[in-house]
């Protein structure tokens, strides 16, 4: 969750840190800070708050260290304090020091061994612990230690650590949390993002679980933490510094929701040749992909919504029982899984702890297991039998936008390529369905591009103290997601309920002050979704229809409408999102919030 920005090079350090951290401060914002290795000794600057706040505790005076650490926390053990930001030092803070992302489990009984020994704890943090391992195994050779460390530690975690008596290098390992190597020319990077270094270099190292790396301005040497020195291939990403800008929007948010249409279409791509579905990457041969018998979606957060709507459109075309599920209870289910159900784990960064946990499971049970991403090399992708990438380039907002819709795009191509192979649909309707599918984007960029009520509608209730969500069939998970996305970034208590499910407990909410957003798109359920907006009228409460063009009827059962082009019903919620993002961002920024930075939220959830 938190974010980890290491240097070893030729460069002054403290400036490639502190930009490293700004690329990262998605991760975590309650506190910040750097250890850079000095002549006499580990200098250290740590701030609570933002990374402003650490900015100007670091001053404008150059510093001449070619070595260092950042970290910016995002809080599990111990309070919001400089005290208990990282970087973490050991007994001899001018010697050594460690930042971390993630839980230590077992941090009780190794802090008890260690003050047993005469080690002495500063802060409230279970991440002290691995400085005083390292401290405790460290007889001159950095990596020797760390390794040593590392195999007393239990939980899931990414660390580095810097020692003053090594100048020029670094020591990093995770597990089951993100780290990764950037390699640049005469200088090297280890960080828990690309986004981190993206401005230096694109080319990267993987670090596996159970490994340990230690890079120098020469490079990285890999250490399996039981069996020695292992080689690592360099990969290349296509994503560059621009990609991390706001590019003259005034937030991260609205620029990644105004990218949405390209980032269906950059993964929609090329997945159609020659008028057939080519999903090479899907490893499942057509024999395999018909014998089938259930799919399994899990994910957490956003993710789960847009696996929510792989479910209605995987049953509809591809006609298999689909069980979307959240990954964080699933996982401690005992589920029922054999070799004919495949395992689908959606999970935007590829490391989400409770998607990874549960895909292990999954494959442990002999199910199918494949990812759909967008990170490359994350760590999800290691954990299954094949990957599908979502293309949407980087995505900083901590509230998701453009990963919601291209997960639903790729879900959509994975369900018409089932119908085609099962042949659930014939060839002529799935030919359809596909060009309706790639003109998405063009009807995504209409829409925002278009005029639209949602600027008057947000400052009419931005200070509302409660809104509602309504959605039936393929509605129901995107008022699910749009509920989600006000709740994150406005604050406002808000719901989201199957419309059919209101009459059963949620419509005691209602009364004149409540704006109810219904999703009423288009569909056979529309009559059903306005016999339940009839309901919510009844008790003086105010709609806001998001519906299809062209459809004059809406306007005699809503009080606010929001058009969105016309599409087959069961594309629909790629379309119908987008009102309801802007929605939540107008009302958000109404209230004076910053949107790319919810209170208590962080962009991956690495941790339990």
């Amino acid at each position: 969750m938190c974010g980890i920005i290491g240097y070893v090079g030729q460069r002054q350090a403290k400036e490639l840190l502190l930009r490293g951290l700004e690329r990262l401060e998605y991760r975590g914002y309650d506190s910040a800070g750097l250890a850079l290795r000095e002549d006499e000794g580990l200098d250290y600057v740590r701030a609570v708050g933002n990374l402003q706040a650490l900015k100007e505790a670091a001053g404008d005076n150059g510093s001449a260290s070619t070595t260092g650490l950042g970290h910016t926390r995002w809080a599990t053990h111990g309070r919001v304090s400089e005290q208990n930001a990282h970087p973490l030092a050991g007994c001899d803070d001018e010697k050594i020091a460690v930042v971390l992302n993630g839980i230590v489990e077992n941090f009780r009984e190794l802090k008890d061994s260690l003050e047993a020994e005469g080690h002495s704890f500063r802060s409230e943090t279970d991440a002290e612990v691995v400085t005083h391992l390292v401290e405790r195994h460290y007889r001159g050779n950095l990596a020797e230690a760390v390794v040593e460390a590392y195999k007393e530690l239990e939980g899931h975690f990414a660390f580095v650590v810097i020692h003053h008596d090594h100048p020029e290098e670094l020591v990093g390992a995770r597990l089951q949390c993100p780290l990764l190597v950037g390699v640049g020319e005469g200088e090297m990077f280890l960080a828990s993002a690309t986004a981190a270094f993206l401005g230096e270099t694109r080319k990267l190292q993987l670090i596996d679980d159970g490994e340990v790396v230690a890079i120098t301005s020469n490079g990285a040497r890999f250490f399996d933490v039981e069996n020695g020195e292992v080689e690592r291939e360099t990969l290349e990403v296509d994503w560059d510094e621009e990609a991390a800008e706001k590019s003259g929007y005034e937030t991260f948010m609205l620029k990644e929701i105004y990218e949405q249409p390209d980032a269906v279409k950059e993964t929609l791509g090329d997945r159609v040749r020659n008028g057939h579905l080519v999903l090479e990457s899907l490893g499942l041969t057509d024999q395999e992909l018909r014998n089938l018998r259930r799919i399994v979606i899990l994910a957490c957060g956003t993710a789960y919504h847009s696996g929510v709507v792989g479910r209605y459109i995987i049953e509809e075309w591809a006609r298999i029982p689909v069980e979307p599920d959240i990954a964080s209870e699933w996982r401690y289910r005992n589920p029922v899984l054999s070799k004919d159900t495949l395992v689908i784990g959606i999970s935007q960064s590829g490391e989400t702890a409770d998607t990874l946990a549960a895909m292990r499971l999954a494959r442990e049970k002999g199910a199918r297991t494949l990812a759909i991403t967008n990170m490359m090399g994350s760590q999800i992708t290691r954990e299954v039998d094949s990957t599908l990438y979502t293309r949407c380039g980087l995505e900083v907002g901590v509230a998701a936008s453009k990963t919601f819709t291209a997960q639903v795009a790729l879900l959509s191509l994975v369900a018409l390529k089932l119908a085609e192979v099962r042949k659930t649909l014939p060839p002529e309707e799935v030919e359809v369905i596909l060009d309706e599918l790639y003109a998405l984007p063009t009807k995504m960029t209409a829409f925002l591009e278009g005029h639209h009520p949602i600027e008057e509608i947000a400052d009419r209730f931005h200070d509302k103290p409660f809104f509602l969500y309504l959605g039936r069939h393929i509605g129901l998970p995107v008022a699910l997601e749009g509920a989600l996305k006000l709740k994150e970034i406005s604050y406002i208590p808000t719901e989201a309920y199957s419309a059919g499910e209101m009459k059963h407990g949620p419509i005691a909410l209602l009364d004149e002050e409540t704006p109810v957003v219904c999703v009423a798109t288009s569909s056979h359920v529309y009559e059903k979704v306005i016999s339940n907006i009839q309901e919510v009228r009844a008790r003086g409460a105010h709609v806001i229809a998001i519906a299809t063009d062209g459809n004059e009827d809406i306007q005699h059962h809503a009080d606010d409408v929001i058009y969105v082009p016309r599409s087959p019903a069961f594309l629909q919620a790629v379309l119908a999102a987008l009102p309801l993002q802007l929605l939540a961002y107008r009302i958000a920024r109404l209230r004076g919030l910053n949107v790319d930075q919810p209170r208590n939220l962080a962009k991956t959830v690495t941790v339990e």
